[in-house]
């Protein structure tokens, strides 16, 4: 009987891992913290080793766990890139440490302490000291062709100095910046969209986006710190890799230290748990690898992990404090953002007094009440969170909390749109949302307004001057010169620029508008589609929704926009200040449409020779086309350049019409009008 509920329990464990491992790996969204997912693979270790006869094959701990997805060109590891060993403790790291000694025969070995950095494991081939190939660790055995992606890394050097002639392979982390991750997640929850858990999962979703346009965008960094067959190249320690790495010009990391004894490495892992707290990079522990790399294949490796190396982990910090408040504040996008107020708790080498509580479905998931006692932690060692309630402390004087249905702002009505965690505040006008408003309106993929920046902005809307983005067109120079550095030049200036801004297409015009999930590709779909402001305010959703690359919940956002007093009322203005609500001509595909490419949705793949696959988009947009990242049945022509991978394969599998470069450079000669656009130099 115990040997079955042990077997059902080993069965649920591995359930439970290998449904975690898609989420981290595959997804790059977790919902457990690491210290959780390793006591899952510890308990299942526990029970394999007290009755070896459940150990299979496919058990967690005989593999490197990730996977390589389906969209990404499949590359082998020459070597595998395994993963470590985890020590949760001092006395699991001293077992790890006299284990080893006690196999080498000494206590006397070298060893090196370095930050466990929280990235993404890469593996880099460089030929002739040019970059030639990039690849995530995947399972260990395969991974991903990310090569596109990572050359967008600024702090890699796409051709090395002092490096040797041949093939050379050089492995390290993908990483984010603690300060980029909280920007980009502070962005990502403005829009609704699903928050990174870590920088890890941050970094990883970066690296392994299918449009390598988003990957720069991140602000990637990298550090290398493995040198394949080091040995070839005259290197013997670790410590002298590191050295070699920083010699041909590759970022590693700098904290680091050389040890001879546990005593030493306890001392750096005590100075490093207080000093991590300050890294630009987040790690979670430090990785202990024995130096000698001769004495390292004399231990050898196990199926999983090297037998020479270990990674120590910090225990995650949890402090309880008194949730005394909730705050609610009005971001860009309109969103009502609940914020915890905490009685001060010192985390991860900062205090804490406050810590978002997202939505009303996560206050109302952990049933949070101001006057509540409250674990908290900082998610990511980053972002301070309420983990849970202490709800044996509850004394019956807390209080439920409901965020209002008006804005605290300005008044207006707070809904939630169908399929949104949010409550917004639609008014466009609302004094919280002003400033951001303003600067996104005058930004050049909208209005391009010239001269209007952050501290203009904020003193003509702090003074009252401008109260909507259809008050720009009501400033005179007297208005701007009365401002902080505005002479009568520089205001005539501005002035001119307002004016001609007024000859906008409509599509930059809806784009200004700043409508909930519409960006500058969804307005060009609109102002095509509509042709004029008129018409899209009359369209219903049902309208809205059967047009390509606009569904329910962008469809509900519009329409939700358009019925708003206030917004259209700020419509009217800017109507009424000459502002262009029209499109020359008519029908739904642009004027400058030509066969071929008239209204078709094209995509791009591969590595194309004559320009860059953004210059390649922007040349069939000039002809009327539509483009996008994803092959689907909607699309109608793929354009395969050099190393087409996954979309390639997708399209031959639904049959999608598929055209190689000298095809597509073809049909733009027979159709393209007689000057072509400057940003299509390649196009003969």
């Amino acid at each position: 009987m115990e040997i079955e509920k042990v077997r059902e329990r080993a069965l649920e464990l591995k359930r439970l891992i290998a449904e975690n491992d898609n989420l981290y790996y595959v997804l790059d969204a977790p919902k457990i913290e690491d210290h959780e997912y390793d006591s899952l693979l510890r308990e299942l270790a526990s029970i394999e080793s007290a009755f070896p006869e459940l150990l299979a094959p496919d058990s967690p701990n005989m593999r490197v766990r990730g996977e390589a997805r389906s969209e990404f060109t499949r590359v082998a590891h020459g070597t595998p890139m395994q993963s470590l060993d985890n020590a949760l403790d001092i006395d699991e790291l001293k077992n790890f440490f006299d284990r080893t000694a006690k196999s080498l025969g000494t206590q006397d070995a070298e060893w090196t302490c370095e930050p466990k950095l929280d990235g993404l494991a890469v593996s880099l081939i460089y030929r002739d000291g040019v970059l030639e190939r990039a690849a995530t660790r995947g399972d260990g055995s395969v991974g991903e062709d990310v090569t596109q992606n990572i050359r967008t890394i600024r702090t890699l050097p796409l051709k090395l100095c002092d490096a040797p002639l041949g093939a050379l392979e050089v492995r390290g982390e993908v990483c984010m910046s603690r300060e980029d991750f909280a920007t980009l997640n502070r962005a990502r929850e403005e829009s609704e969209e699903p928050l990174f858990a870590n920088p890890r999962n941050a970094a990883a979703g970066s690296l392994r986006q299918l449009d390598h346009r988003v990957t720069a965008s991140r602000n990637l960094s990298i550090f290398l710190y493995h040198l394949e067959d080091a040995a070839s190249f005259g290197v013997g320690t670790q410590w002298d890799m590191l050295r070699r790495i920083e010699g041909m010009s590759l970022p590693s990391q700098k904290s680091r230290r050389l040890c001879r004894s546990m005593a030493e490495i306890e001392a750096y892992l005590a100075e490093w748990g207080e000093a991590r707290h300050w890294n630009s990079i987040n790690t979670d522990g430090v990785v202990v690898k024995l130096n000698d790399l001769a004495l390292r294949a004399s231990l050898g490796s196990t199926a999983k992990a090297p037998k020479w190396a270990i990674a120590f982990k910090y225990p995650p910090e949890e402090k309880r404090t008194k949730l005394n408040d909730i705050l609610v504040s009005v971001g860009r996008t309109g969103a009502l953002t609940p914020t915890a107020v905490l009685e001060p708790v010192s985390l991860s080498g900062t205090t804490v007094q406050r810590a978002s509580l997202h939505n009303q479905d996560e206050i109302d998931r952990k049933d949070i009440r101001i006057g509540d006692m409250v674990w908290v932690h900082k998610a990511g060692e980053i972002i301070p969170e309420v983990l849970r309630v202490d709800m044996e402390a509850r004394d019956g004087t807390e209080k439920p909390f409901r965020i209002p249905g008006t804005c605290p702002a300005c008044g207006a009505a707070a809904v939630r749109l169908p399929g949104e965690a949010a409550i917004r505040c639609l008014n466009k006008t609302c004094p919280a949302q002003l400033q951001e408003e303003i600067a996104h309106f005058v930004s050049r993929q909208c209005m391009d307004i010239n001269g209007i920046g952050e501290k203009l902005i904020a003193q003509l809307t702090e003074r009252g001057t401008v109260k909507s983005a259809a008050d720009l067109y009501s400033l005179a120079t007297e208005d701007l010169e009365a401002l902080d550095r505005m002479a009568e030049k520089s205001s005539r200036k501005l002035i001119e620029a307002i004016e001609d801004s007024k000859t906008r297409p409509l599509s930059s015009v809806i784009n200004a508008l700043g409508i909930r999930n519409v960006g500058k590709k969804t307005a060009l779909d609109l102002a095509s589609r509509f042709r004029s402001m008129d018409r899209l305010i009359a369209s219903g959703e049902n309208e809205l929704s059967a047009i390509d690359g606009v569904g329910p919940v962008v469809a509900a956002s519009i329409a939700a926009f358009m019925g708003e007093e206030h917004n259209r009322r700020t419509i009217e203005r800017l109507r009424e200040a000459g502002v262009r609500m029209e499109e020359p001509g008519s029908g739904e595909t642009p004027l400058n449409a030509v066969p071929y490419f008239a209204g078709k949705k094209f995509v791009f793949t591969g590595e194309l020779q004559s320009m860059s696959r953004q210059e390649a988009e922007k040349l069939a947009e000039s002809l009327g086309a539509k483009t996008s990242g994803s092959v689907s049945k909607k699309t109608d022509i793929v354009v395969r350049g050099q190393n087409a991978g996954g979309k390639y394969n997708k399209a031959l599998a639904l049959g999608v019409e598929i055209w190689d470069e000298e095809t597509f450079l073809e049909r733009v000669k027979e159709g393209a009008p007689a000057r072509l656009p400057e940003e299509a130099p390649g196009v003969p």
